[in-house]
């Protein structure tokens, strides 16, 4: 999951430019706390890792998006553009929420500043207005031009970050070696509503599977730890009716459910 050249193209989720961080062109700068990323807000997944597989489970559906690199999920929403965590301004709605790790590292993130190089450098996105001339906030270097500790505290988490996500790479090749993962479906029959909703295009563990892997391979599972983080995502997927019911209550559900909205007086 390290983060490719900052080319256009290429660049993350809720990232719109990469700026590296440097003490001759930020020397002077602080950073501060971000006062809203809409963006985050109308973002209805983020990329997970395996080292925040437990706690995210007690909060949100944990799914593998399709594709060839089938990448963990945390589902916030169950449509597009749909968030129910978060508020319109990107933050969250309850102050005991865990917040994925890809959303806390926002707005910085180790980059490949040369393609011909595989040294990671710390950036940021500059529209993100955590990093400025601020009278608050704290330095990202000392007077003496070295990163302050502030900064060296941002270099540590995207360092683990970008570990962790090496060992959620391992993971799913695992997961795919074995043949677990299947495409995923997950049908919702609320009470009133005469058909049931049906939610596609992710891929889950294949449960059945699961069950009939030769011991050698699941004892390899279990000694490696990844049979409590498969365990982890199936039970997770129970909280994608708790999500349904979220979207519901929210009024982002699907649209033969919603409230109708009172005339004006």
């Amino acid at each position: 999951m390290a983060t490719q050249a900052p080319a256009q193209p290429q660049l993350p989720l809720l990232y719109s430019a990469l700026e590296p961080l440097s003490s001759g062109a930020h020397g002077k700068m602080k950073i501060r706390a971000i006062e809203k990323a809409p963006q985050a807000g109308s973002t209805h997944a983020f990329p997970a890792t395996v080292d925040e597989f437990t706690l995210l489970s007690r909060h949100y559906p944990i799914i593998f998006a399709v594709g060839d690199q089938p990448v963990p999920l945390a589902l916030m929403g169950l449509t597009e553009g749909t968030n129910v965590f978060l508020d319109e301004n990107g933050l969250p709605t309850d102050s005991n929420l865990y917040i994925p790790a890809y959303l806390r590292r926002y707005p910085f993130l180790l980059a490949r500043i040369r393609p011909d190089s595989d040294e990671l450098s710390l950036c940021f996105d500059p529209s993100s207005g955590a990093v400025g001339d601020f009278e608050d906030g704290e330095a990202l270097f000392d007077e003496d031009g070295q990163p302050s500790n502030a900064t060296k505290a941002v270099l540590n988490f995207c360092e683990q970050f970008e570990a962790a996500g090496q060992r959620t790479t391992a993971f799913v090749e695992d997961l795919n070696k074995s043949g677990l993962l299947m495409d995923g479906e997950v049908a919702i029959q609320p009470e009133g509503a005469d058909q049931p909703f049906i939610y596609r295009g992710f891929k889950m563990v294949d449960e059945e599977k699961l069950r009939d892997l030769r011991g050698d391979e699941l004892r390899k599972f279990n000694q490696s730890g990844l049979l409590p983080l498969i365990f982890a995502h199936l039970f997770s997927l129970s909280q994608i009716r708790e999500l349904f019911a979220r979207q519901v209550q929210q009024g982002k559900g699907p649209a033969a459910l919603r409230k109708a909205e009172p005339a004006d007086a």
